[in-house]
């Protein structure tokens, strides 16, 4: 079995928001959950709180699919059809060819901190579409195993963390990926402003906790990009939760 993480980054039309939260918490969270391996789905909302305000923030939602997969050349491209409806009903605003869809082998579950709250949810998540310098991904993944991981996941409000790379076998549309790295990592608080402020100044040795990081590895490349996201819906609107009360025929394939 291999864990597979997708995260699908996309723009709803403005006065179709709802509508698609509606379709993702109900038609298709029922759709997604029959799928071969299948562990869990969540949605989430770009914040305003960025650690790297310069950096462009292209999508508004982001998507996250689990999988624990048999083999996943096989079973990665079953998604496709499923986030397919959402286009075909005009639920995605692709202007510009703005809709990412991309599948990563992930290197492990969730690898938490002690500030992790395992009995409450996810409030939110960031996301590194990262790279390695050429030759060195050893190196690479020893800073972030052993060093990175532990000083990200130890800032307040960050909880967990985990990654993977980019698969051979993706989802359609296949477009640019400017990360064959994905870093994930996960968010508890209330505070998401204070999480990445602190995040940054222990980063540049100046936090008030007294707190440094050690200094950024040279085998990972500054070629990347770094998104945060609010959660606003997951696996625990369904079922029980949100009851999806629209006409299910509007989607295709969906009675």
């Amino acid at each position: 079995m291999a864990l597979v993480t997708t995260i699908h980054l996309h723009n709803v039309p403005e006065a179709r928001e709802a509508e698609y939260a509606a379709w993702f918490d109900g038609p298709h969270r029922e759709a997604v959950s029959w799928l071969r391996g299948f562990q869990g789905a969540e949605r989430y909302e770009v914040t305003p709180a960025q650690i790297m305000s310069f950096i462009p923030q292209p999508w508004k939602f982001l998507s996250v699919y689990d999988f624990d997969l048999p083999d996943p050349k096989i079973d990665i491209p079953a998604l496709g059809p499923l986030i397919a409806d959402a286009r075909d009903a005009g639920l995605i605003d692709d202007t510009g060819e703005t809709e990412r869809l991309y599948s990563y082998a992930m290197r492990s579950d969730w690898k938490g901190s002690p500030n992790w709250q395992q009995d409450k949810p996810f409030s939110g998540v960031s996301i590194i579409l990262a790279n390695y310098v050429a030759g060195r991904k050893e190196e690479y993944d020893k800073w972030y195993d052993e060093v990175h991981s532990v000083e990200v996941t130890n800032v307040p409000g960050h909880v967990a963390m985990k990654r993977g790379q980019l698969t051979e076998t993706q989802v359609e549309p296949r477009r640019y990926c400017p990360g064959d790295q994905l870093v994930l990592c996960a968010q508890q608080t209330d505070d998401l402003a204070f999480t990445v402020k602190d995040f940054s100044d222990r980063a540049q040795g100046k936090s008030p906790s007294g707190i440094a990081m050690e200094p950024r590895s040279d085998s990972g490349s500054f070629a990347r990009t770094v998104h945060y996201f609010g959660k606003v819906s997951g696996s625990e609107f369904w079922p029980g939760g949100i009851a999806y009360a629209g006409d299910l025929s509007v989607y295709p394939g969906k009675e």
